[in-house]
């Protein structure tokens, strides 16, 4: 049976990647700026986080249509965040989705301010481009939420907490808590954006979160494992980087086997926690399930 979360981020993933493009195009800004920054927006990737949002809207049965700027927000955020990633003073890579690097194209100062222009472009999408359909309230709700998963409690956070545990020896409650905010709050907003658009009862709401843990943390694990046996071609950048840069990983402190044993467990508690909300659940089912077997 084909994966209906699959299908629909196929269908989604296109209006995700035009509307990145117009939002930027409009900007007025020097155009080699305005290069950079699209030159990393328009390199591909899978969309996942946009498309959560619209995933969840449509889940609860309600329009998506807000659910595009929200969802483009947290996409350059994300994608600020592969720009810096990539800088020699961070992991020093030299490609990305199969291209070479922002930095390597443009430089490192472009490519810092690339990344410092997407951070700051993304609240105005939330600020500016939802419709009036959604409350001044609401949308500094999701603001204060998206900063509070990018910001120094969230993803910067857990980025240099991930970086002074190179080198060093790390337990696997304090690997979680790295990769909570590194990875799986930006997710997380993901969710709670769409559910907090999707005006969902505020239990629900909590018990999403809670779930978006489960699946963010599944989705580093699964990158941990992929760094280990992926195909770098489908991956679109080095294999075994984390290796080399001596990282903490869930293979290296539970075995391979062991990494996919904790992925199944995540999906599992996932899976169990949304199965009494008042939403389509299969579609989040195959969420869970895309994350958990996606090979890039």
């Amino acid at each position: 049976m084909a994966n209906k979360f699959e299908q629909f981020l196929a269908e989604r993933k296109n209006v995700i990647e035009q509307q990145l493009s117009v939002y930027t195009e409009r900007l007025n800004m020097p155009d080699s700026l305005k290069k950079s920054m699209l030159y990393s927006l328009e390199a591909g990737g899978k969309r996942l986080r946009p498309v959560v949002v619209l995933a969840i809207l449509h889940a609860y049965g309600k329009s998506e249509k807000d659910g595009i700027p929200v969802g483009c927000a947290v996409e350059m955020i994300h994608t600020y965040s592969l720009i810096h990633d990539d800088l020699p003073c961070m992991d020093d890579d030299d490609l990305r989705r199969g291209k070479p690097t922002n930095h390597k194209v443009f430089g490192e100062a472009t490519a810092v301010l690339a990344g410092d222009g997407l951070l700051t472009e993304s609240f105005k999408l939330i600020t500016s481009h939802v419709s009036e359909d959604v409350s001044a309230d609401k949308r500094l709700r999701l603001v204060n939420e998206l900063i509070s998963a990018a910001g120094t409690e969230g993803m910067v956070g857990g980025q240099i907490a991930d970086m002074e545990a190179e080198s060093k020896s790390v337990s696997l409650e304090e690997l979680e808590s790295i990769h909570e905010r590194k990875t799986a709050k930006l997710l997380a907003f993901s969710v709670m954006a769409g559910a907090i658009l999707a005006d969902a009862p505020e239990n629900e709401i909590e018990t999403l979160r809670a779930f978006s843990s489960h699946i963010g943390i599944g989705f580093q694990i699964r990158d941990d494992i992929l760094d280990l046996e992926g195909n770098e071609e489908k991956i679109g950048k080095r294999v075994g980087s984390d290796t080399t840069n001596d990282k903490s990983t869930y293979p290296s402190l539970l075995s391979l086997d062991g990494a996919k044993n904790k992925l199944a467990d995540h999906m599992k508690a996932a899976k169990d926690l949304i199965s009494g909300l008042s939403l389509q659940k299969e579609l989040l089912y195959d969420l869970c399930d895309l994350i958990a077997a996606r090979d890039h």
